[in-house]
């Protein structure tokens, strides 16, 4: 079954760049989420992760019942930056060159990143992204740091 596959980094602020123009910035702490699609990959895959991260409690804080615990950013409207990432279904176990065989192209993909964009936005989320199959510099402070792999 293929497995849509996130990396999802705990972080204080992140942004992404293209030619030089910031085209999505979070400034407080929320989740910077590389997105992968491969093929197969379905909108509903896409709206459980989005739901999965949404809920995803990685954030040290205080309940609402007052006791120490972790949040998710639904419990304090951390903002996410969603970033297509077709490199994370890179293959190197073989050689020295990574394949991408196993990465969804654009026309499938795009959709993909969208779907999870748009349902995270219907939960209730800040979201900012970076702009697909552009050259994007993304930037970040990792606060941890603090790095989970997803597939979904």
């Amino acid at each position: 079954m293929a497995r849509m596959r996130a990396v999802v980094q705990r972080v204080s602020e992140a942004s992404v760049t293209v030619a030089g123009e910031t085209v999505g910035a979070i400034s407080r702490p929320g989740l910077c989420v590389l997105v992968g699609v491969t093929h197969g990959d379905t909108p509903e895959q896409a709206a459980q992760l989005a739901r999965k991260l949404w809920s995803l409690r990685l954030f040290p804080g205080e309940t609402a019942d007052g006791s120490a615990g972790e949040l998710s950013c639904s419990d304090f409207d951390g903002p996410l930056l969603v970033v297509s990432q077709f490199t994370l279904y890179g293959d190197a176990r073989k050689g020295r060159r990574p394949t991408w065989n196993a990465a969804a192209p654009g026309p499938v993909a795009e959709p993909l990143v969208d779907e999870v964009v748009a349902r995270l936005r219907a939960l209730g989320a800040t979201v900012e992204t970076g702009r697909f199959g552009a050259d994007m510099k993304v930037a970040l402070v990792n606060d941890g740091p603090f790095t989970v792999l997803l597939e979904v």
